[in-house]
């Protein structure tokens, strides 16, 4: 077995200090592994809207809540991880905390590289049209831990924000990804109460349990998952959240039934993510929806049937269009990946009567909103996702088979990279027209 580096390493990562303010590249240290934790060297990331949220502090909830209200089932608690809705009750204890916290080192996806590796990448920039057959290798795990079973140095993997024990109620169910020992983390800090990043002496926070916008990062070997190095590099760090989270609602989360009319709100990598799980799982229709009309090819390209830009009728609403689109009946299955809190209702009116389900996975700065219940009352189904119910060790496998195989089309997602360097620069392409997943390169 492979034996942990005693070294602290000084590199490169992005660094947000506070709320709202630019993000600044600092060098950092980061320490040697403990005895159950992987120091990963990132070869590349890409940003989450998620990583914005982060940036503007990403609201959080007191600890308390979950010990004055067990059993309650919080619809808008979704924002702390941008995709989806979890229940709180007893059994599941998930980290919390009171105020935001800064320094952070934001990022959720990337493939996390041994020695020897090119870190020169060619042009995959969406503008120029002879994109390279074949990515460089994925990233690999720099040192283990001791107690480390199942990775060793020099293996391709994925940071990710989700474990999956096997053992615990959730997991043995095989209903839900929301593992109860290895749960989603918002405390910033390792399962031992500390962190392996700082800056100057300063403790630098996690993000979730990744922080992939750092050349070096370690993580609880319970929430990495290896790559098959055949698998493209940016592809890879895609499935680490977004893409997989649309695709695993698709799939795991609602099992979309061959010949379903399926519609899906925003189309961005989630929602694009939704479109081809749809295809996959054999819908008949899959009605994108969005107000950029850029889209549409987008949609198109990952089996998107047909498309509709509410901006191009004035006057009605989404639930309107869906219904107009089939007959006044709704579709089977909605699926939300804005973010927009009132366009949840307009996803339940858009579904059938007694029939209808609906997919909360997107979110954004808004923490609350009111929905109408009759809606719901007529036999719909509203259920939140996170991460797509995607587990990371049983299902995440299977995708990446898929990607590999080429039955699962990726390219369409990378329209621009950076450099880890201009990672502020990443932030404006985001709000580009055009743009679906921005690369970050270290």
């Amino acid at each position: 077995m492979a034996k942990p580096s005693a070294t602290a390493v000084t590199c490169t990562a992005a660094v947000v200090w506070k709320s709202g303010e630019p993000v600044k590249v600092e060098q950092i240290q980061v320490d040697p592994p403990k005895a159950s934790e992987v120091r990963i060297k990132m070869i590349c990331a890409s940003l989450c809207h998620t990583d914005i949220l982060c940036c503007n502090g990403l609201p959080v909830v007191s600890t308390s809540l979950l010990l004055h209200f067990p059993k309650v089932i919080s619809l808008f608690y979704f924002l702390l991880n941008a995709h989806g809705t979890f229940c709180i009750n007893s059994n599941i204890f998930f980290l919390f905390v009171d105020q935001p916290l800064f320094p952070r080192i934001p990022g959720h996806e990337g493939v996390g590289v041994t020695r020897n590796i090119s870190q020169s990448f060619p042009s995959l920039l969406v503008t120029n049209p002879k994109k390279p057959d074949k990515f460089p290798e994925c990233s690999t795990v720099e040192s283990v831990g001791e107690n480390v079973r199942g990775l060793k140095e020099g293996d391709v993997v994925m940071p990710l924000y989700l474990g999956e024990c096997g053992g615990c109620l959730n997991c043995k169910s095989g209903k839900t990804n929301l593992c109860h020992a290895y749960p989603l983390n918002f405390n910033g800090l390792m399962p031992d109460g500390t962190s392996r990043m700082s800056v100057g002496g300063e403790k630098i926070y996690h993000h979730f349990s990744c922080s992939t916008w750092s050349e070096y990062v370690v993580i609880d070997s319970n929430y990495v998952v290896k790559v098959d190095p055949r698998m493209a590099l940016p592809h890879a760090s895609f499935l680490a959240c977004g893409f997989t989270t649309g695709y695993g609602a698709a799939w795991r989360e609602v099992d979309v039934k061959k010949g379903s009319t399926v519609a899906v709100l925003g189309l961005g990598a989630v929602g694009l993510g939704v479109v081809e799980g749809a295809r996959v799982q054999g819908a008949a229709r899959i009605i994108g929806v969005d107000l950029n009309d850029l889209k549409r090819e987008k949609g198109e390209a990952f089996g998107m049937t047909e498309f509709i830009n509410p901006k191009n009728s004035a006057g009605k609403s989404v639930s309107d269009l869906l219904k107009e689109a089939t007959g006044g009946l709704g579709v089977d299955y909605c699926f939300e990946c804005t973010g927009v809190v009132p366009l949840l209702d307009e996803a339940i009116e858009a579904s059938k009567v007694g029939l209808g389900t609906v997919v909360l996975i997107g979110a954004g700065l808004e923490t609350s909103g009111n929905i109408k219940l009759i809606p719901l009352l007529c036999g719909r189904t509203l259920k939140g996702s996170i991460y797509g119910g995607v587990r990371p060790q049983s299902d995440l496998p299977t995708i990446i088979d898929k990607c590999i195989n080429k039955e699962i089309q990726l390219d369409e997602l990378l329209t621009h990279e950076v450099s880890i360097h201009e990672i502020n620069k990443a932030f404006g392409l985001l709000k580009q027209p055009d743009c679906v997943k921005v690369l970050i390169k270290f």
